[in-house]
């Protein structure tokens, strides 16, 4: 990722050299960091700090005794992790608790407070991986989910296509937070569903570049596009009852096959006595052949 924003300044003609010594990033998995740094190198970028440690429970940069703050700050963190470190949280002293405890069967929102404590206060901005169920699950999540959106951290929410990432064929979404945000996007959010925008592959779906460039434009305009954006004040998301859950705002286009309401009805009653029929003759079928014991 931290590679991917190099690249995303060059590709905005700025000067990469200015990032040299700002570049951080934390990771549990011994294989994984070392592969971290080894990149870096090997693209030519030797200032930089990747820590090898767990960063829920132990967060490695810091300013003084709180956490470091960072302009930008971006994580892919493991789905719905158990045991994430939630008995040090109810006192945690770096304050990331401050929209609520998150459950002990998931530490999404864990994540989310710990980047949110992270960014700088003025230009500080985030963008989270998460899977879909942290838009809408209630209950501990719900409240720091209402929390966030109160306090108007939330800038946009981006529903991204099944099976894009290894290791879980789930629908992931991008949660985009922001300090303080423009006047002309307060009190606002952008919901996106990109779900559309992939190329199927045989073992694994693909966000391809142009995908990319397509998100990035719906955020940067950050208007309503037919079956795709939606800016949802936050009263309506109030009404709603706090859930970010993307159909509730976005609905997919609907098909020009689409039959009407009564042949539907007549199909769905059609195929249903054929299915009734079916198992009354492989019910026979068994019984005839002594298989039911």
């Amino acid at each position: 990722m931290l590679l991917a924003a190099v690249q995303q300044v060059k590709d905005r003609h700025g000067d990469v050299k200015r990032l040299w010594g700002k570049l951080f990033g934390q990771e549990k998995n011994l294989t994984t960091s070392s592969i971290a740094r080894m990149n870096l190198f090997l693209h030519g970028i030797e200032d930089f700090q990747i820590v090898r440690g767990d960063t829920l429970r132990s967060p490695a940069f810091f300013e003084g005794d709180r956490l470091a703050n960072f302009d930008c700050v971006i994580a892919n963190p493991p789905f719905s992790l158990e045991k994430w470190g939630e008995e040090q949280w109810i006192n945690d002293p770096f304050g990331r608790n401050f929209a609520g405890l998150p459950p002990s069967s998931s530490g999404n929102f864990a994540w989310v407070q710990h980047m949110v404590k992270s960014m700088a206060e003025v230009k500080g901005r985030m963008a989270v991986v998460l899977p879909q169920g942290a838009l809408f699950r209630k209950g501990a999540e719900g409240i720091i989910r209402q929390k966030l959106l109160e306090m108007d951290l939330v800038e946009g929410v981006i529903g991204l296509a099944p099976n894009l990432f290894y290791g879980t064929g789930l629908a992931a979404c991008i949660l985009v937070l922001r300090k303080k945000k423009p006047a002309s996007r307060r009190r606002k959010v952008m919901i996106a569903d990109a779900s559309r925008l992939f190329r199927r592959g045989r073992a694994q779906n693909y966000l391809e570049p142009e995908h990319a460039l397509d998100i990035q434009r719906w955020f940067e305009k950050f208007e309503d596009v037919q079956d795709a954006v939606r800016i949802v004040s936050l009263d309506n998301i109030k009404s709603e009852d706090w859930t970010l859950n993307i159909s509730r705002y976005v609905l997919p286009p609907l098909q020009e096959d689409i039959p009407p309401l009564s042949e539907a009805i007549a199909a769905f009653k059609d195929a249903l006595i054929r299915c009734r029929e079916a198992e009354d003759r492989l019910s026979k079928v068994m019984t005839e052949g002594c298989w039911l014991q």
